[in-house]
Order: structure tokens, then C-alpha cells, then sequence
């Protein structure tokens, strides 16, 4: 049996995920290693659908992706100024 590759319209995939999580929906996407369960994490009925999905008690932290080190600001009370170090090396 042959298989043959699905063309992927990657700006269509990215629209529809982004219109998944602004319905509070979760999408799967790649890492290095394993595949992520994503929401917005700024939506709380999503994130309960996360901890529901992987069976978690919601004591136990997510992990949360922000786009740059200043959003950290935006949703951390205290950010640590070693988190700032640890980011500047990162780069």
C-alpha cells in the first residue's frame, strides 16, 4: 500500500487552531519530544478542560507558553529576576 503525504496548508491550520482557543477549545501541538495540550490560559473554563483531559489534580501547575519575556509581567505578580537571567541565556 502506498501512502502518500497530505499537502498542509499551514495558514489554515493556524486559523483554525487560533479560532479553537478563542471558543475555549484545546488543540495538540508538536515539541521536541512529546505532543502539548494547548488553551488559552487566560481562559479558566479551558484550563479546567486541560486538567479534566490529562486527569490532574488542579493543584498541580501547567505549564504556560508566552510569546516574549515581557509578557511575563502581564501574567506573574512576582517574576523572579532570575527567570530574566535564565531567559537572557536562553537567547
Amino acid at each position: 500500500m502506498k501512502h502518500t503525504a497530505k499537502n498542509i496548508d499551514f495558514d489554515d491550520d493556524l486559523k483554525a487552531c487560533i479560532d479553537v482557543l478563542k471558543a475555549g477549545g484545546l488543540i495538540l501541538y508538536p515539541t521536541d519530544t512529546i505532543w502539548g495540550i494547548g488553551c488559552d490560559a487566560t481562559n479558566p473554563e479551558a484550563v479546567k478542560k486541560v486538567y479534566a483531559l490529562k486527569q490532574r489534580d488542579d493543584h498541580k501547575a501547567l505549564i504556560v507558553l508566552v510569546d516574549s519575556a515581557d509578557r511575563l509581567d502581564h501574567y506573574i505578580v512576582d517574576v523572579p529576576h532570575m527567570a530574566y537571567e535564565l531567559i537572557d541565556v536562553a537567547v
